[in-house]
C-alpha cells in the first residue's frame, strides 16, 4: 500500500503541539458526539484506562480546548459532567483559491464560521499580485472577526491541482494560467506569519465535510467537487484519502463520451472536454442561449456565465435546460466509475457551481448512479448535497488545519513508537 502523505504546515508559531495519539483520539471522540460525553463514556469509547482519561482531559481543559457541560444522569450512581469542545478554544484561517472566486472564512474549533468574506480572483498570470491580495483579505477578514489573534492555530489554503505537498507549491494548475511552481505556502506564511498548508481544493472540501457536513460526511463517500473544473475527493472508512504525491482525486481525464470533442490529453469525451462549466458556456453560447461575447470567458467571468446558463434553464429555455442535463448524464458516468472503483456509501456534490446545478442533477444523477452500480444487489450508494454550505473549499481549507491538530492519524503512533 502506498504512502498517504499529509500537508505539512510551513513557518509561524501559533500551531500549538497538541501531543499524543490518545489525546486526539479524545478529542475526536468529544468532538463527533453533539451531546458530550463523559469521562466515563470515553473511558469505553476509546478503551483507554480511567486515569489515563482523567490525565488527557485535564490537559484539555487546561488549554480551553473542552469544558465541563453540567451534570448528566438518571438512576443509581453519581451524576456524570459531559464535556464538550469550546467552540472558542482554537480558531483557523482558511482560504479557497479558485480561478474565478476567493473566498475566506474564518472558523471555530466546531467548524462553525465566525466571518466570511468573498472576491474575485485577480486577473492575469501574476501570481505575485495575488497572493498580495490574499494576503490582505486575510489579515482584513481576522481583523473583523473579532477572534483573539493568540488563538488561530493556523491558515489552510484549497487550490486547484496538481500540488506540490512537500513543497507547498501549485504545479501548472490547467485553469490557473502563469502559476507553475508558484510557492504558494511559503509566500503566504511570509505574508500573514501564520503557520500554512496548502492542500487540493477537492481535498480540502472532503476534509470539511467529514468535520461539518454531519451524517453526509461519515463513513466512506466521494466529494464531487463542482467548480472552475470538477474533482474528486475520497474518504475512506473516515479517512481522507490524498494518495502518493496529494494529488488524489484527478478525474479530469476520465472517459464520459466516447464521440465527444477532442481532450488535451489526446482522448475524447474526458470530463474535462465535456463537462466543466467553460465547455458548457460554449455549448450555449453555439445553441444560442447566451451572446457570443460569452465565448471567451474566463476566470471571474466563467461563474457570471455559467449563471446565466443556470438562469435559462431555470427560467424554461429548453436548449438551457438540455445542457445542463446532458453534463449531469455524463458526470454521472464519472462518478458510477469512482463509486465502482471504491465500493463508497455515498456520493457528495457540492463546490462554488453546485448551487444552480444542484436541482436539475439530484433529479437525475441519484437513478444514474443506482443503475450503473456494481453493488446495487448489496447497498444503495446515496447521492446528496454538502452539508456544509457552497463555502465548503475555504472551510475545508481551515479544516485542513483542524485536521492538522486534532485528528488521529496513524502517523502520531509511528512517531511515538
Amino acid at each position: 500500500m502506498s504512502e498517504i502523505r499529509q500537508p505539512s504546515p510551513r513557518r509561524g508559531t501559533n500551531l500549538p503541539r497538541m501531543g499524543d495519539f490518545n489525546l486526539t483520539v479524545i478529542v475526536d471522540a468529544i468532538r463527533r458526539s453533539r451531546a458530550g460525553l463523559s469521562r466515563v463514556e470515553l473511558a469505553k469509547i476509546v478503551g483507554l484506562s480511567p486515569q489515563t482519561i482523567s490525565n488527557i482531559t485535564r490537559r484539555l481543559l487546561d488549554q480551553n480546548l473542552i469544558y465541563e457541560a453540567g451534570k448528566a444522569g438518571t438512576g443509581p450512581g453519581k451524576p456524570r459532567t459531559i464535556l464538550r469542545l469550546n467552540a472558542a478554544g482554537m480558531s483557523a484561517v482558511g482560504v479557497h483559491l479558485d480561478p474565478a472566486l476567493t473566498t475566506f472564512v474564518v472558523l471555530d474549533l466546531l467548524g462553525a464560521v465566525v466571518k466570511h468574506s468573498r472576491i474575485k480572483t485577480p486577473a492575469g498570470t501574476d501570481s505575485k499580485a495575488v497572493i498580495n491580495t490574499i494576503a490582505g483579505e486575510i489579515k482584513q477578514l481576522i481583523s473583523d472577526s473579532g477572534v483573539d489573534p493568540s488563538r488561530i492555530a493556523g491558515l489552510g489554503i484549497a487550490s486547484p491541482g496538481p500540488i506540490d505537498l512537500n513543497e507547498g507549491t501549485v504545479v501548472d494548475p490547467p485553469l490557473l494560467l502563469g502559476w507553475d511552481r508558484v510557492p504558494l505556502r511559503d509566500a503566504l506564511a511570509e505574508a500573514t506569519g501564520l503557520s500554512t498548508i496548502v492542500d487540493k481544493d477537492v481535498t480540502s472540501a472532503a476534509v470539511a465535510e467529514t468535520w461539518a457536513g454531519g451524517p453526509s460526511g461519515a463513513g466512506s463517500f466521494i466529494f464531487m467537487y463542482m467548480g472552475t473544473g470538477i474533482g474528486c475527493g475520497i474518504v475512506l472508512n473516515d479517512e481522507v484519502v490524498r494518495g502518493t504525491s496529494g494529488n488524489a482525486g484527478e478525474i479530469g481525464h476520465i472517459m464520459v463520451d466516447p464521440d465527444g470533442d477532442p481532450c488535451d490529453c489526446g482522448l475524447r469525451g474526458c470530463v474535462k472536454s465535456s463537462c466543466i462549466p467553460q465547455v458548457l458556456v460554449a455549448q450555449a453560447v453555439e445553441a444560442g442561449v447566451l451572446a457570443a461575447s460569452h465565448q471567451a470567458a474566463n476566470g471571474p467571468a466563467i461563474q457570471e456565465s455559467f449563471d446565466a446558463l443556470c438562469a435559462a434553464a431555470t427560467a424554461g429555455d429548453q436548449r438551457a435546460a438540455d445542457i445542463i442535463d446532458r453534463s449531469a448524464v455524463l458526470v454521472a458516468r464519472a462518478v458510477s466509475t469512482i463509486t465502482n472503483a471504491l465500493d463508497v456509501d455515498r456520493v457528495v456534490f457540492g463546490g462554488p457551481f453546485w448551487t444552480c446545478l444542484a436541482d436539475r442533477y439530484l433529479a437525475r444523477i441519484p437513478d444514474l448512479v443506482r443503475e450503473s452500480s456494481a453493488t446495487r444487489k448489496i447497498h444503495e450508494i446515496e447521492v446528496v448535497g454538502t452539508g456544509v454550505g457552497e463555502d465548503v473549499g475555504a472551510i475545508g481549507a481551515a479544516c485542513l488545519v483542524l485536521e492538522h491538530m486534532l485528528a488521529p492519524r496513524s502517523q502520531r503512533l509511528l512517531l511515538e513508537g
